[in-house]
């Protein structure tokens, strides 16, 4: 039997433009752009380097579809220079390499316009199954890839799991009833990551602190077979199938510290996923994952703030949790 080893991360590979601003203008208005920086974006990016950054002896593979463009060029070279296994990843005449315009807000929120381009593509035919040596695949966005939502990420994820090989998901937040597209998944999914707001629209409970514990059981009881994670801004929460469940309450950062929000739940997601693959408790998970997710707060894009665990673990030593 093949040994598997490493963590695929597949679906959404983007393009980030991302403009720093002040404030975010009301209709008619306007705000200055005080920055413009680029990077790659999306789940694989955001995941692939944040997972090599947090464990670089880890194996990462990148699944995915860009266009043969310069903007594929940049995100194939991003990858491979952080360590990313890209063979997996499709270039396509024809397509345009999908890109994000984030506008940012100095430690605050950010507001994404989004072209879908080769990531909207991307979907089971794309992937060489037989080629795959990963332990575990990570799937996602969900909600924003229409091939993965439209059938496709319910057989990517069916074969994974056919071929023994652990399976996780993520999702967009978004003010919709498409939720519903994911619920067939649940069942093939190991360990489902997601924030709050997420986490209440699969299940139609109001994501309130006090409700995750009752949200996470109900994912469970919806199909998830191993555990349920759901990270907010105040607390991290981890139910497994055998009836436990964990919470964590996050960090006190001090004044000044978040210089950006976009990545974080890509970082507590990637921080999850590592504890996961080592074997960890479910608090060492949420450990992990909200280690990260504040390492992330750190810069304005995704994995800047980034560092190997257990140096994380040590510059945050002293924070207290709230």
């Amino acid at each position: 039997m093949m040994e598997r080893k490493g963590i695929a991360v597949a679906g959404s590979i983007l393009v980030d433009k991302i403009y720093g601003i002040s404030a975010y203008p009301n209709a008619g208005e306007l705000t200055q752009i005080r920055s413009i920086t680029q990077a790659v974006g999306g789940l694989v990016p955001n995941n692939g380097i944040g997972l090599k950054k947090l464990c670089p002896a880890l194996s990462v593979f990148a699944m995915g579809k860009v266009g043969n463009d310069e903007m594929g060029g940049f995100v194939l070279k991003e990858l491979e220079k952080n360590g990313v296994d890209v063979a997996g990843i499709r270039v396509a005449d024809g397509e345009t390499t999908s890109f994000t315009d984030v506008m940012s807000v100095t430690g605050g929120q950010r507001t994404f316009f989004t072209y879908p381009g080769g990531s909207a593509a991307f979907g089971y035919d794309d992937v060489d199954w037989d080629s795959l040596t990963c332990k575990m695949l990570h799937l996602g966005y969900f909600l924003l890839l229409e091939k993965v939502d439209g059938g496709d990420g319910l057989r990517m994820l069916k074969e994974a799991s056919a071929r023994g090989i652990k399976t996780s998901i993520d999702l967009v937040s978004e003010n919709s009833d498409r939720y519903t597209c994911v619920l067939p998944c649940l069942p093939y999914v190991d360990n489902l990551i997601i924030n709050e707001l997420e986490a209440g629209k699969l299940c139609g409970i109001e994501p309130t602190n006090e409700n995750l514990p009752t949200i996470a059981k109900k994912l469970l009881e919806l199909g998830v077979r191993e555990r349920v994670i759901i990270h907010t801004p105040a607390l991290g929460v981890c139910a497994t199938r055998g009836g436990d469940c964990t919470q964590l309450s996050s960090y006190r950062l001090p004044a000044g510290f978040i210089q950006g929000t976009t990545g974080a739940g890509d970082a507590f997601c990637s921080g999850a996923l590592i504890a996961i693959n080592e074997g960890k408790s479910d608090k060492e998970i949420l450990e992990y994952a909200q280690t990260a997710a504040i390492a992330a707060l750190r810069s304005a894009d995704a994995t800047s703030g980034l560092e190997p665990l257990e140096v994380l673990f040590e510059t945050f030593r002293n924070f207290e949790r709230i």
